[in-house]
């Protein structure tokens, strides 16, 4: 694993009322959830960042604001229209007879 090294003045610990500790895990949590944000990682890989859970990442997805999907309203349409053009290639027909 590669180390990262970020320098603060000391009062700044003092400031946040935060330990050494704390305030690398914020760090931590912060850049996970925005390289997530930005498209950058899957939840999966912010979550290894920050450190935490999925169903973590998600609860502070939700504390931080970040919407949990990354699809934007053209690629769901894109995607549907995908599925649609499967649908009628007969490709899924018999999955919609079983059920």
């Amino acid at each position: 694993m590669t180390r990262v090294q970020v320098e603060f003045d000391f009062d700044i610990f003092s400031t946040l009322r935060r330990s050494p500790e704390e305030v690398a895990r914020e760090m931590r949590l912060a850049a996970a959830i925005i390289w997530y944000a930005q498209g950058r990682v899957s939840q999966g890989r912010a979550a290894e960042i920050a450190g935490v859970s999925r169903s973590e990442l998600l609860d502070l997805f939700s504390q931080s604001g970040v919407s949990a999907c990354q699809e934007t309203l053209e690629d769901l349409a894109e995607q549907l229209g995908s599925f649609d053009h499967v649908m009628s290639q007969g490709e899924l027909v018999k999955l919609r007879e079983i059920g």
